[in-house]
């Protein structure tokens, strides 16, 4: 039963971005275990770490899914590999395509392979302004509406670029 609400951001910034967040989000929609509700717009953004890369192209999607955080975590991860992701190199280096859990419902857990919500989020204009876009009324953890992180993070550099497929739209 795909009872468990998770979000995920998309990122890449080789490969045509553009097309990688696509096909992405048709590998995650037609997977057996995930129902796609919602997906942002596309957003445009410098790297993190070394400047010396192309820009990333950025959205995030809501799922309903069946799978347990660790299962939902080896599935996107077989949907990088197969769109040509290396884990070598670089941390904040760049790469085809990178799927991050950020939600999964209420849960907090830390492992050594996950941690949810995800460390980084609240920090991150390219994760929070499209998350805000398909969940507005989201309150996080902290007991802080959504709509006050998006409100404290700098937006500079952050840019829309793709509107939503009209399968995808809420």
């Amino acid at each position: 039963m795909l009872s468990d609400i998770a979000y995920i951001g998309l990122g890449s910034n080789l490969g045509d971005p553009v097309e990688q967040l696509k096909r992405a989000l048709v590998s995650i929609e037609s997977h057996a275990h995930m129902v796609l509700n919602a997906s942002s717009h596309f957003y445009a953004s410098s790297p993190m770490g070394p400047q010396d890369q192309p820009d990333y192209v950025n959205a995030v999607c809501r799922v309903k899914t069946s799978l347990q955080p660790q299962e939902l975590l080896a599935s996107l991860q077989e949907i990088e590999n197969r769109q040509g992701r290396l884990r070598e190199g670089d941390r904040w280096g760049p790469r085809t395509l990178d799927l991050d859990i950020l939600l999964y419902n209420d849960l907090a857990l830390e492992t050594k392979q996950l941690t949810v919500p995800h460390y980084g989020m609240k920090d991150r204009e390219f994760v929070l302004v499209p998350l805000f876009e398909i969940a507005p009324d989201l309150i996080m953890q902290d007991g802080k509406s959504l709509a006050s992180w998006v409100g404290k993070c700098s937006l500079d550099g952050l840019y829309r670029i793709e509107e939503k497929s009209e399968k995808n739209r809420e």
